[in-house]
């Protein structure tokens, strides 16, 4: 197939928080360069951040300080995190808020007295979620692309999916990406001096997920096998309370977001009973990976409801008060038979986002010269477990630290550089490989995937399940290069897109579930059943996957612990007591 080739001086992948901040900080950066965004659905309509209910966390508050906000963080993250990265994240957040607010035009609930409210997320020992009632992630990404489209120097290639990394023939540096244009089924190689990847994780690998089933972990695919390595893989976390609706709606698996049990909401098991007190001193309020496994042993018990989750209840709060404190999830739950407000609704943990990514640099670079990263599908800012609400913030903070760095990148580099044409055409045919193939059931494929990921590489996990995992996607790997598509009009074959979604899946699985094996310990949201201990904190290693050959080597890297060490504070001792 001919491949059509354009130019831009930025190239982004990706219009979620980190996409589009980017593009904003490179355009206002230097105006004079082109800067391109190209995202797999509509600009404003599709990826993560839209999706988003909770909140931003940022220490903007009286007796709350970025210290308290990083040791939150770091022992969230269970000692894993690059402490320079998640520095870098919770020293820059307050800069963000206020460049949100003042900047960019989203507003945010406040107190009486004019300040910004901040309300309680689980795992955090101060209430500093900044949010928009239960529906943040709509307004951070309308003023955000209010802002986007001002600025006529913003390029978008709408409904393009990227389809590799093309770096250059001594593969020294990155040359640009292949993409596939959706409407026209055309290829497209898109040549540029920088390219950001932000195009967000999104584990529907699951059988219960939160993120819209176009998310396909396309940019971590992309990314291996281009050679870079991969860090943290084996950590998918699991939100507690995904939607329970029943088989027959997507709904089921959507998040109730992490304020429900911030505000006091009671998990109940199908007996009536409030369990978590069983299970952590915290109750309700534990971490998400804590909360999702308590759930999980109660569904393993045979304690559940009729959908086979377990019940959240807030009526206790009064229906009133819930109503207007969440009216984006009472609406959606209603939607689906449920009554938030003064009723039960069930919840099944559901797989949320992913802690996993690109190895990166706190200026967002990678090891690839040219190819920056931010938001999902970056890795070491949370570690084994990300608090609830420091996932808008990771993306618009290194979003805009992209933004800021890309251009000076590109004074630094020079011109634009020439890619390796023979990799470029061996990714084409990739591509194309299904309508080669007897046309077959690729949804059938898509099903058994997410079963045999819940079921062997889920929320508890042991070795025997896991090379149970390993050998079930090794044989769905090799039934989906035997399973084609017709060949008939590639113009929005949606069909053809869900074969490239499901090797995309199965690729970033079987990383998944290496990293889960090599990781013979207990650490948030990776827990081994048959080694339920974490390990001695201050030998911590994190797991780095990255191809080799045809081959996935895979290594353990010591945590450089360059802020703080297992057992001590950033903290005075008054306040850590707190």
């Amino acid at each position: 197939m001919q491949i059509e080739r354009i130019r831009t001086d930025i190239l982004i992948l990706g219009s979620g928080g980190a996409g589009l901040f980017a593009a904003l900080h490179a355009h206002d950066r230097n105006p004079d360069l082109s800067v391109t965004i190209a995202t797999k659905g509509l600009l404003g309509k599709c990826g993560c951040t839209r999706m988003v209910q909770g909140g931003y966390n940022v220490s903007l508050h009286a007796g709350d300080s970025v210290e308290r906000h990083f040791m939150d963080t770091i022992e969230g993250g269970k000692w894993l995190p690059d402490q320079e990265l998640a520095w870098t994240l919770v020293s820059t957040a307050p800069e963000r808020v206020r460049e949100l607010e003042n900047e960019v035009g989203c507003f945010f609930d406040r107190n009486p007295d004019g300040s910004l409210h901040g309300k309680a997320f689980a795992g955090q020992t101060f209430d500093r979620t900044v949010h928009k009632g239960d529906l943040t992630g709509i307004e951070i990404i309308n003023r955000l692309m209010e802002q986007v489209w001002k600025r006529r120097g913003v390029g978008k290639l709408e409904e393009h999916r990227a389809l590799a990394l093309i770096p250059t023939p001594a593969g020294d540096a990155l040359s640009g990406v292949l993409m596939a244009d959706i409407r026209t089924g055309r290829l497209r190689f898109v040549q540029a001096r920088a390219v950001l990847m932000a195009t967000g994780g999104g584990p529907t690998m699951y059988r219960y997920h939160t993120p819209s089933g176009d998310k396909s972990m396309d940019g971590l695919a992309m990314a291996l096998r281009a050679g870079l390595p991969l860090r943290d893989m084996e950590m998918v976390q699991f939100h507690p309370t995904g939607l329970l609706a029943g088989p027959d709606t997507r709904m089921t698996g959507t998040v109730l977001e992490e304020g429900l049990r911030g505000a006091g909401g009671h998990l109940l098991d199908g007996a009536m009973r409030r369990f978590m007190a069983d299970y952590d001193p915290k109750l309700e309020r534990a971490t998400r990976d804590v909360v999702s496994r308590a759930i999980y042993a109660e569904m393993k018990a045979g304690r559940t409801t009729p959908n086979g989750g377990v019940y959240i209840r807030m009526s206790h709060l009064g229906p009133a008060d819930v109503a207007k404190r969440f009216k984006g999830m009472v609406d959606r739950c209603r939607d689906c038979g449920f009554d938030l407000a003064g009723g039960l609704v069930e919840v099944v943990p559901t797989a949320h986002y992913f802690m996993g990514g690109v190895v990166c640099r706190p200026d967002t670079a990678t090891e690839l010269p040219g190819l920056f990263v931010a938001g999902e599908d970056a890795s070491g800012m949370h570690g084994a477990n990300r608090l609830g609400g420091n996932g808008v913030a990771n993306s618009t903070v290194f979003g805009g630290i992209a933004g800021d760095r890309m251009p000076g990148f590109i004074a630094e580099s020079g011109s634009f550089r020439e890619p390796d044409e023979g990799l470029m055409s061996a990714e084409a045919a990739r591509c194309l490989h299904p309508f080669h193939a007897k046309p077959g059931d690729v949804n059938a494929l898509r099903e058994r995937l997410m079963d045999l990921m819940w079921d062997e590489v889920g929320v508890v996990r042991d070795a025997a399940g896991l090379r149970r995992g390993l050998a079930g996607l090794d044989a769905i790997e090799a039934e989906l290069l035997e399973t084609g598509i017709a060949d008939g009009a590639r113009a929005f074959n949606l069909t053809w897109h869900d074969w490239l979604n499901l090797r995309s899946l199965v690729e970033t699985s079987r990383v998944i579930a290496l990293a889960a094996e090599r990781r013979e310990n207990s650490r948030g949201a990776h827990y081994r059943a048959d080694f339920p201990e974490p390990g001695d904190l201050a030998t911590s290693t994190f797991t780095v996957v990255r191809r080799a050959g045809e081959s996935l080597a895979i290594t353990d890297e010591p945590v450089r612990f360059t802020r703080v060490k297992p057992g001590e504070s950033l903290l005075e001792p008054q306040m850590a007591a707190e």
